[in-house]
């Protein structure tokens, strides 16, 4: 507990012992208010001076408004011990949602305690301890055994493992060697490391993670604006109501001391605290379970949407498949297979693109990028560039018709590259991708949620695209598409959602931003460093396992269900004691039950929302 959660709990325990001893002392009158006053200012003094500050700044109709007014009604009509107690049972639910509150946020906290204090800049050929803020691009940083990873860079001397799991939840570590990339808020477990930053720390992995994370309460979900429209509505409501209940009746029938009573019962009851905090505390919850998976989520609105999702729209390749490249067929026309390797790894020299580096491992050799120059790449398309002065073609059947060359037609499944030299076909090359581990039981996983459609989007040739499919299990499939395509594509799946339904569209999050923006909920699958994947998307799946978009499902539909079972449940006692109160059937007692004792037990049902092993 923190400080003011201890003060608070102490000046709940005074106010208890002093309301016991006014029940036990036998004093009549006057003298007998003033020994309930004691203990009700002692526990509820800091809730009459805030509804009185409200009131000042405009903001009349809250919660502690109505404790103020029906609590102090109550010492009005004599019901001072019912006063006291209401109050205490108040401030008791008040600390109960402040702790519950304060342990979900340090979870959340301590699992995103991926901000390093401090980074080990080399200078001088002596190790400064420097504010990660203030490291330049480029400066060397050097991270001991245990230390986090304070900026992003690169390797560039020494070798280690490093603990991922607050950024992935991948418990499994993740070696490094010289020239690997390595982001921020990894933990170093092994060997030093020196690294070469290459951005500054505004702009790493971490920094943008916290400010997502932080951020995510700012977007919320239509359960929570809901509930925000209803409390603006609902209090003002019950303020007239009960108003209306203490002044109509009696001049009907009489006795203004019970209907006064009725009308104190009634405001009692009324409080929407525990719509008002176990909501949106059941979304944060879903978040941080969520984050704990290496799920991190925008905004309960997204996370909201997310249980109205129909279907699910994947890209191929890095999502669905490894996105590790081989060569499995070199078909030569006119010359020898060494010849066309070298033509396409030379070619696509100055392509980082998996497929390029694929060719250029298949062929062996060091390219040498200075026999090659005019360098035209072509979207959708391939490469045109001038090796040792020979015009090269290296792409798609699309690029050689584009060119006049008649390619070789090819039924094989895979990337066909087709190659052309000088103005004649040279032959072509079948790079083949690996479905990733789990790639298929995560589709199966997608229908099991409710799923009605998965489709998957690609750029490959039709025969490879089937095969896939074939093997995951996938509805529909759509092959050959250029970037453009895709959105087209995307834009036509939209009209088949019901009214309600939504369309995730999952991808790799760096050539596949548009189609992000544009799907109902965009998820980025293995963004860990991905700027434009933390940008572009909903939702970011910091590893590359296909499965983890079956928890993200699952953990939305959990949280929603929880959200609903906190409205129906609070929503039903509270109108059921209303009437009971109008009607004279429920006391004072039983009126601070159903405020604080629903709250109550809506947040506890919150809390589950957390718990990271019922949602796996």
């Amino acid at each position: 507990m923190s400080r003011k959660q201890k003060k608070a709990l102490l000046r709940i325990i005074l106010g208890a012992a002093l309301f016991i001893a006014a029940c036990l002392l036998p004093l009549e009158g006057w003298v007998r208010g003033v020994c309930f006053i004691v203990p009700y200012l002692f526990a509820g003094g800091d809730v009459l001076w805030s509804a009185a500050k409200n009131i000042v700044r405009g903001q009349v109709f809250d919660e502690k408004f109505l404790m103020a007014l029906a609590t102090v009604g109550a010492f009005g009509i004599g019901e001072y011990p019912e006063a006291v107690f209401v109050m205490l049972f108040f401030q008791i639910g008040e600390l109960f949602e402040s702790v519950a509150v304060g342990r979900s946020r340090k979870s959340i906290s301590e699992l995103m305690d991926i901000r390093p204090d401090y980074a080990n800049v080399e200078r001088d050929g002596e190790l400064v301890e420097t504010d990660p803020e203030e490291v330049d691009v480029g400066s060397v940083i050097v991270v001991k055994p245990g230390e986090k990873v304070p900026i992003d860079g690169v390797v560039i001397d020494g070798a280690s493992s490093l603990n991922t799991t607050a950024l992935t939840g991948e418990s499994l570590p993740r070696d490094v060697t010289e020239g690997d990339a390595v982001v921020s808020g990894c933990v170093n477990l092994s060997g030093l490391l020196r690294v070469r930053t290459t951005r500054g720390f505004g702009e790493s992995t971490v920094a943008k993670i916290l400010e997502l994370v932080e951020n995510s309460a700012a977007s919320k979900s239509k359960s929570e604006n809901f509930i925000a429209r209803f409390a603006h509505w609902y209090t003002p409501c019950v303020v007239v109501g009960a108003l209306l209940l203490a002044l109509v009746p009696p001049l009907i029938v009489g006795g203004w001391s019970e209907w006064i009573r009725r009308a104190l019962i009634f405001l009692v009851i009324s409080c929407p605290c525990a719509l008002v905090i176990s909501v949106p505390l059941t979304f944060f919850g879903g978040i941080g379970g969520a984050s704990k998976q290496g799920i991190l989520i925008k905004g309960s609105n997204y996370m909201d949407a997310l249980t109205h999702a129909e279907l699910v729209v994947m890209d191929k390749t890095g999502t669905l498949t490894k996105g590790s490249f081989n060569v499995t067929g070199v078909y030569p026309r006119d010359c020898a297979p060494e010849k066309l390797l070298e033509y396409a790894a030379l070619a696509e020299a100055y392509s980082d693109h998996p497929i390029a580096q694929s060719l250029r491992r298949a062929w062996g050799g060091e390219a040498d990028r200075r026999r090659v120059n005019d360098v035209e790449e072509t979207a959708g398309q391939g490469v045109r560039a001038m090796v040792d002065g020979v015009e090269i073609l290296a792409g798609n059947e699309r690029l050689m018709e584009a060119h006049g060359i008649n390619p070789r037609h090819m039924d094989e499944a895979g990337t066909v590259v087709h190659i052309a030299a000088a103005g004649q076909y040279a032959g072509c090359v079948v790079i083949s991708d690996e479905l990733k581990p789990g790639a298929k039981e995560a589709v199966g996983g997608m229908k099991a949620q409710g799923i009605r459609k998965t489709v998957m989007l690609s750029g490959d040739r039709a025969a490879a695209a089937q095969k896939a499919a074939a093997e995951l299990g996938i509805d529909e499939f759509h092959a050959e598409l250029l970037p453009g395509d895709k959105v087209e594509r995307v834009e036509a799946l939209l009209c088949e959602t019901s009214p309600r339904g939504k369309l995730v569209f999952v991808g790799d999050g760096i050539n596949d931003a548009p189609v992000l923006s544009r799907a109902d909920v965009g998820i980025a699958m293995g963004a860990l460093g991905s700027d434009a994947a933390i940008e572009a998307a909903d939702i970011v799946l910091m590893d590359d396992k296909p499965e983890k978009i079956v928890t993200a499902l699952r953990i939305a539909r959990r949280t929603k269900r929880i959200v609903t079972q906190n409205i129906v449940f609070a929503l039903a006692v509270k109108f059921a004691m209303l009437i009971l109160g109008a009607l004279g059937y429920a006391n004072m007692w039983e009126a601070s039950f159903a405020d604080v004792g629903v709250c109550v037990i809506a947040v506890l049902n919150a809390m589950r929302a957390l718990s990271v092993k019922e949602a796996a």
